[in-house]
């Protein structure tokens, strides 16, 4: 049975409002999401849950810059200052034949800062993630220490943050900071595999030039979904870190068979690669009835990839990351952890 590390601070935050379709919708990445996979664990047996350590920011500062970790830390006071009631949401970005550079005003730094508009900050986003990142952290010293299961029930999620930006509901890159740990308790390469149906375009910002840690992400083609700006077959690496970005673009309506097809070849990079641990940046929101995706996988299709991820037989950390059917989270991610020990 799986160990889960979580931490109730994923509730300090938990914006009000989402821009979607031109309308302002209570965001889809909801504490319910935690609520559910943490029910639905306990249900199935996975009963040892614990907290996290407190966490090590010196690991945070491989992964993430000093001034975009500040910029976090220190948001949510700059906007109070400036007088604004509302939710941290940013309303300029710094597009294409405009300056790089990070303004003093809060209300330009998010925009520098950030992806996306979908994700706000809040007074309790800093801790939150902070937290997050914490469980991924004591998650990664239990597998290390020959914990064989072990699952990280993070929230907020990670993926979508590279080391200056956030966005994609992300804000520190759990399994990138994960795989970090590994590296630095004596692994000499980590592969992170990204199952979410959005592509990790954080964690392969993070990785992109080195050859230490394989990426491999199955997604839906960013032609048709979010990032839309990263994730292309093309896209493999640079410097040292070429070969070793390896991406898995999927049409709409793509269905378990064409998904496993995808899954199997990432498989055999991985054995080839050898790695000494395995990261799944673990999203359930493949599920046929997520409401921001458009893959149709079935939740009997997650137990079965949870075998085939098995036979990897790899040190595996799961990290999770999006899903947002919020009543089959649970049964969704649960199917996963299940079919991957066994005790389906």
């Amino acid at each position: 049975m799986f160990t889960t590390i979580s931490s109730p601070d994923h509730r300090l935050h938990f914006p009000e409002g989402e821009l979607a379709g031109g309308q302002l919708v209570r965001p889809y990445e909801c504490p319910e999401r935690w609520d559910y996979i943490h029910n639905s664990l306990k249900s199935a047996g996975h009963t040892d849950l614990r907290k996290p350590d407190v966490l090590n920011m010196s690991l945070v500062e491989k992964i993430h810059t000093a001034a975009y970790l500040k910029f976090l830390e220190n948001a949510w006071h700059e906007w109070q200052k400036e007088g604004f009631t509302g939710e941290a949401i940013p309303t300029v970005f710094p597009a294409r034949r405009m300056q790089q550079r990070e303004p003093v005003y809060i209300d330009g730094k998010l925009g520098y800062y950030a992806m996306a508009v979908e994700t706000a900050i809040t007074s309790g986003t800093w801790q939150a993630a902070k937290s997050s990142a914490a469980v991924a952290a004591t998650a990664q010293k239990l597998v290390t220490s020959s914990t064989s299961e072990v699952f990280a029930l993070c929230r907020p999620p990670g993926h979508h943050s590279a080391s200056d930006l956030y966005g994609g509901y992300c804000f520190l890159n759990n399994a990138a900071i994960a795989a970090q740990g590994f590296l630095e308790d004596g692994a000499k390469r980590v592969a992170i595999l990204d199952v979410d149906f959005h592509h990790g375009n954080g964690t392969q910002d993070i990785f992109y030039e080195r050859d230490d840690v394989l990426f491999i992400s199955l997604h839906g083609d960013p032609l048709h979904a979010f990032p839309h700006f990263l994730g292309y077959a093309d896209e493999t690496g640079a410097g040292a870190g070429e070969g070793y970005n390896v991406n898995y673009p999927m049409l709409p309506g793509s269905g378990f068979s064409l998904w496993q097809s995808a899954l199997s070849d990432a498989c055999k990079t991985i054995t080839e690669y050898s790695p000494d641990a395995l990261v799944i940046s673990l999203g359930v929101d493949t599920f046929e009835k997520d409401p921001i995706s458009f893959f149709k996988l079935t939740s009997a299709d997650f137990t079965r990839y949870g075998e085939q991820l098995a036979s990897l037989s790899l040190p595996t950390l799961f990290v999770m990351e999006g899903g947002y059917a919020v009543e089959e989270i649970g049964t969704n991610t649960v199917n996963v952890l299940n079919g991957f020990s066994g005790s389906v």
